[in-house]
Parts: C-alpha cells; sequence; structure tokens
C-alpha cells in the first residue's frame, strides 16, 4: 500500500555563510543531489538547526526549497518551537511558499502531562492550513509522547504522520502493529541504526541524517525491501552505519552535525559554518575526520 508520505525523506543540513546567512548556492546542489537519488528534502529539522534559526533565514530557507522541488517532489518542513502562535505563523507561511506537509517536536521547557501533549497538537493541528507530523524526539525534548496519545491524534483530520527518533524496538513493533495498515497515517523511523528493520516491518520511511551524504543508499534499501531481499537490504544498512559512525561516534549531537557538514563539504555539497551555538571544531579535528571518511570511502569502494 502507497501512502502519500512515505519513502526517503532526507533532514537537511542548513548550509550557511560566513555570516550567518542561508547559502542559496549550497541548497541548488543539496537539493540536486537528494532529486538524483528519489529522496525528498525535509528543511529545518534537528539536522538542520532549526532551533538556532532567525526567522529570516527559516523564511529564505523555506522559500529557497519550494522554488527548486520538482513536480514530484513532496517537500517538508520543520515549525518546531516553544510558543504555539509563532509555529501557526510559520507553519503556514511554509504551506503558502509551497512546502506539502509540516512536522512538530513537543515544546521543550515545560515537563508536560499526556493530557497537555494530546491538546498542544490539537490545537497547532487545528490552525494549519495544511498537514501535519508529529515528530517524536526524546533526546532534544527529554519527553518521549506516548504511543496511545499518538493513536488518538492520529484520526484528527490535519496529522498525517508520526516520525519517531526514539531509541525503542519495543516502541517501534507497537507503532507497525497500529499504523502499518492506516492508509491515512504513516510513521517514518527516525533511529537510522534500525531503518531496514523498520521498513521490513512495515515502516512506511526513513528520515535519515546521513541521506545527507549518501541517499542513494536509502534509496537502494528500500528498494531491496520492496524487492523482499533482505540481505540487499542489511547491506545497505551497514553502508548507512558505516558512515553515520564517521561523523557521528564520539560526538554530542550538535558536533556531530558540524562533522556532517564537513563530509558535505568534501562532497561538494555546502562549506562548514555553524549557526552559534553550535560552533565549527579544531582545524586537526577536520583533518582527522577528513582521512577517517576517505578511509571509508576506499574502503565501501565509493567515488565521489
Amino acid at each position: 500500500m502507497k501512502k502519500k508520505y512515505q519513502g526517503v525523506v532526507v533532514p537537511l543540513v542548513t548550509p550557511l555563510t560566513e555570516t550567518y546567512r542561508l547559502d542559496v548556492a549550497a541548497v541548488e546542489k543539496m537539493l540536486a543531489n537528494l532529486q538524483a537519488n528519489e529522496a525528498m528534502p525535509f528543511v529545518l529539522g534537528t539536522t538542520g538547526e532549526a532551533t538556532s534559526l532567525s526567522l529570516s533565514v527559516k523564511k529564505a530557507y523555506t522559500k529557497a526549497a519550494a522554488r527548486l522541488k520538482s513536480a514530484n517532489t513532496v517537500l517538508y518542513a520543520g515549525i518546531s518551537g516553544n510558543c504555539l502562535e509563532e509555529s501557526v505563523e510559520l507553519a503556514n507561511y511554509c504551506f503558502d511558499a509551497g512546502v506539502d506537509v509540516v512536522a512538530a517536536t513537543l515544546p521543550c521547557y515545560y515537563a508536560l502531562s499526556d493530557d497537555q501533549m494530546k491538546r498542544y497538537f490539537e490545537q497547532l493541528a487545528d490552525q494549519l492550513h495544511g498537514p501535519l507530523i508529529i515528530y517524536n524526539i526524546f533526546a532534544t525534548t527529554r519527553m518521549s509522547i506516548p504511543i496511545p496519545v499518538l493513536d488518538e491524534l492520529s484520526f484528527h483530520p490535519n496529522i498525517v504522520g508520526v516520525k519517531d527518533s526514539e531509541r525503542s524496538t519495543e516502541r517501534l513493533e507497537e507503532s507497525i502493529a497500529l499504523w502499518a495498515n492506516r492508509p491515512d497515517f504513516s510513521h517514518f523511523m527516525g533511529w537510522a541504526a534500525r531503518s531496514a528493520h523498520a521498513l521490513m516491518a512495515g515502516s512506511d520511511g526513513l528520515v535519515p541524517s546521513t541521506g545527507n551524504l549518501f541517499p542513494g543508499i536509502y534509496r537502494d534499501m528500500l528498494k531491496a525491501v520492496e524487492d523482499g531481499d533482505e540481505e540487499k537490504a542489511f547491506y545497505y544498512q551497514n553502508q548507512s552505519d558505516v558512515f553515520g559512525h564517521v561523523y557521528q561516534s564520539g560526538r554530542t549531537l550538535g558536533d556531530s552535525l558540524w562533522a556532517l557538514k564537513v563530509l558535505m563539504q568534501e562532497n561538494g555539497l555546502c562549506g562548514t559554518t555553524m549557526m552559534p551555538p553550535l560552533q565549527q571544531l579544531s582545524k586537526s579535528e577536520e583533518t582527522q575526520l577528513k582521512a577517517s571518511f576517505a578511509e571509508v570511502l576506499m574502503k565501501e569502494e565509493i567515488q565521489l
């Protein structure tokens, strides 16, 4: 069953100039890379440093991505924030600009009860001019949206799916059991290490940050699963793990985003400027990272 929201959705980094404006030329290269590999763009997410971006940069990125999207592209945009009204305004700006679907985490300053979580997403969805995907990410919000709360929200006419980045096999199995056969509600896996497992179990799509570098890995993984070729699916899972390890291992989430931009620079996609409070790391660390990347490319026989 093909759902409207499915497949490979890449959470794009935000390419920045040295003066912290949007690097539009880099956006063009990044979008072309996705289109060539049948992946969909997701701007203004965790990988895109969205919580640190000014509204002007967010709007510029939204407009640039919308201008570049092809007829068969589904464009996703993050609208997460701690102010309901501002999230509603950003979402409706996105829809007017040409975004197809928006995604939001919980506000993350106050600890929220189950009822507060449910009511927040209802109030958000009620005011949107388009569809919403709920984004569950414990690593940044420090809260987990319970599956029963998500299931209740799944019947709201404007709520069309969930992206779940929580590292729990039990959650995955419970989610698939509830939503795999729901044509109106999609489940996206945001836990990269379980991508192939999730797809084989019945998840509708993936949101892999390593797709910024090699979106083709996930296109090929998806095709292998569709063909019932488990061995090939796990071959691509291994490639995902290997490249993810290069920039993520031993680093905080913020530092891993800098490392990802370094590798993207090696691929000729964007520069390495980070939006404060995140920072570029030392030249020696950059040199070591590039050497590790080159070693893995040679081992995996991948040419840039």
